[in-house]
């Protein structure tokens, strides 16, 4: 079995990872740390483990476990790391951006590999040390990068996503709580959101000179998911962007093409990110939704965990969705 430790697991990452690792078939979950509710049990921040788990918080950390995974916040995975000496048998996965960014990826000798297996399976399975990519970067890269392996980004992508009230995370804030989010829709960050660096990077991997990202991001008054629609100007016709797409994800086996337009349900609490195209005069129209606490954190997390480990990717994962 696989041993596990989650740092920060007090949060909404950190409950879905405990979540898919209680049921993971070949984990074991070591131990939970958190400075705010060590000695807790892990239902007093997860309700709904109630009777599934009698897991509880803790202040020690275990330096030796098998994979660790980093549930904090942004910037604070870099001290936790030079704070903490794990084995060199240690895996890490981390799950804010501290890593992402390739001037970040080489940390005290260790080399994160960006963790998006429809774009780096190979060097996933390879990897000791684990970038988890941004939700709102699983969503948009997941919608351009077969047009960039194509070189077919050659002009300017406007982007227009929205993602519930979970990716701000569980601490309140004055766009987080009920009375200000729910019947309200508001935009954030225009233009400037910190995913974009990301996705720039690894589009850029695939064709070397791109059109501008444009991206505009918007609160939703929902709770979990993302709903991206990007577009820009295409040449050819629908039959040869599904082909272009269809031939990327062959062996992505989260990532689903659809003839029917998407909406976000049938992704929440699943791992998938589904797509949808759309061709109007020259303007190709490219809609993809994910769970961003799934697809865009722990379940990604997961299944960067199962390639790492050399087990079935989607091992642990078969989430499913419901209708309502």
């Amino acid at each position: 079995m696989i041993k596990a430790g989650i740092i920060g697991g007090s949060g909404y990452t950190g409950g879905e990872l405990i979540r898919i690792l209680l049921n993971h078939p070949a984990t074991e979950i070591d131990f939970v740390y958190s400075t705010t509710r060590a000695g807790k049990k892990v239902t007093t921040a997860h309700p709904d483990l109630l009777g599934i788990s009698d897991l509880e918080f803790t202040g020690n950390v275990n330096l030796k476990v098998d994979v660790v995974f980093l549930c904090l916040g942004h910037g604070n995975s870099t001290t936790f790391i030079k704070e903490h000496a794990f084995s060199t048998d240690t895996k890490i996965i981390d799950l804010s951006n501290d890593f992402r960014l390739h001037a970040d990826a080489d940390f005290n000798g260790k080399q994160f590999v960006y963790g998006l297996p429809e774009l780096n399976k190979i060097q996933i399975e390879n990897a000791q040390y684990i970038a988890n990519p941004g939700c709102f970067a699983t969503a948009i890269q997941l919608a351009l990068l077969p047009l960039a392996k194509a070189n077919l980004l050659e002009h300017d992508v406007h982007i227009n996503a929205v993602t519930g009230s979970t990716g701000a995370g569980v601490s309140p804030s004055a766009t987080s709580h009920f009375s200000w989010r729910n019947n309200n829709v508001s935009w954030y960050k225009p233009f400037t959101h910190q995913h974009l660096g990301e996705i720039n990077e690894s589009l850029h991997a695939l064709q070397n000179t791109t059109g501008d990202l444009f991206f505009m991001p918007n609160r939703g008054n929902f709770t979990r998911g993302i709903l991206a629609t990007s577009y820009t100007k295409f040449e050819g016709n629908l039959a040869e962007a599904e082909k272009i797409y269809q031939d990327f994800y062959t062996n992505a086996i989260f990532t689903q093409m659809t003839e029917e337009p998407i909406h976000l349900k049938q992704v929440v609490n699943t791992n998938q990110c589904h797509v949808h195209l759309h061709k109007h005069d020259d303007i190709l129209l490219v809609t993809s939704a994910i769970d961003n606490l799934l697809k865009g954190a722990s379940g990604q997390a997961v299944q960067n965990m199962n390639l790492i480990f050399g087990l079935e990717e989607d091992l642990g994962l078969n989430l499913k969705a419901g209708v309502f």
